[in-house]
């Protein structure tokens, strides 16, 4: 069982704030290849995720730099593509033109595994059968893109499609090139039991959005993302312990990696890194955990 980082948990810092005064800007400033990697290698984790909105994925010598770091603190790495809306339910032909021309990115930073994006919790209250439809069209020209570049493209559960959905988007794709990056929170702001998501799931899973979440005083949890923020690992209504244990049945071979979002009061108080740290120290306790009971099953067996 491993654990990692995704770099969105820092978005502020990389310049992204909410709209409608969710987040206010911390005032700090990131680089991708300068701070996050330095940061990740430094709370000695064993993945990261890096998202390409976040650095200049098309420039060959700084993933060539970043590549470089990675590969001498033996940290493996996904990266990811389609913030905020993905493909736009299968709509926007613009959105998979630009997928394609990621996919070969991948191996310039090192990486075999591409998070996606099919859709988003703007089109969560649309009928779910058409974008299934759609995005399975999308997703068979990018998988074969995939399969020419040896990369496998990882569908997150995006607030958009429950993991039953997923399920049925992997099976209108059929290929062996389109998993599963498995987010814990988002299964829950659709209502679903993140471990029961997480059982369905975990046999085509090969990242995650390791994400705990709580629920806030007032609004209506069909809100989905403002009633849902998130928090540290362990400080939330996720049992996390129970999804770590079902991914490492299923053979997982991926991390357990920290995402952060909208972050709740009174985390969105403090720094990013207390955050990050606290949660990574929370995963590794899960990951102790899990490999004790191990020995200790093998000394009963």
């Amino acid at each position: 069982m491993l654990v990692g980082i995704d770099s969105y948990s820092f978005h502020r810092y990389f310049g992204e704030m909410y709209a409608e005064g969710l987040q206010i800007d911390p005032g700090t400033r990131w680089d991708m290849k300068d701070d996050f990697v330095p940061y990740a290698i430094s709370l000695e984790v064993d993945e990261v995720a890096l998202e390409t909105i976040f650095f200049p994925v098309f420039d060959d010598t700084y993933c060539a730099a970043i590549k470089d770091r990675l590969d001498e603190a033996g940290l493996r790495r996904v990266i990811g593509w389609g913030h905020p809306d993905g493909l736009h339910r299968g709509q926007d032909e613009g959105a998979l033109e630009d997928l394609i021309r990621h996919i070969p990115r991948a191996e310039k930073v090192g990486a075999s595994i591409m998070r996606i994006v099919a859709s988003s919790m703007l089109y969560v209250n649309e009928d779910h059968g058409p974008q299934i439809a759609a995005s399975v069209k999308m997703l068979k020209k990018a998988t074969r893109v995939a399969e020419d570049n040896g990369v496998t493209l990882a569908i997150e559960n995006h607030i958009d499609f429950t993991s039953e959905e997923i399920l049925d988007i992997l099976d209108g794709v059929g290929s062996d090139n389109l998993k599963v990056n498995f987010d814990t929170g988002n299964a829950l702001r659709l209502f679903e039991d993140p471990v029961e998501a997480a059982r369905r799931l975990a046999p085509v899973t090969v990242a995650t959005h390791t994400k705990d979440i709580i629920s806030r005083r007032g609004g209506s949890p069909s809100d989905r993302f403002t009633f849902w923020p998130s928090c540290p690992a362990g400080e939330g209504l996720v049992d996390l312990l129970s999804v770590a244990r079902v991914l490492d049945e299923s053979g997982f071979t991926g991390s357990l990696a920290i995402e952060l979002d909208l972050l709740a009061s009174p985390w969105n108080q403090v720094p990013e890194e207390e955050n990050v740290a606290q949660s990574i120290a929370y995963l590794k306790s899960i990951r102790a955990q899990i490999e004790a009971e191990k020995v200790s099953g093998g000394l009963c067996a």
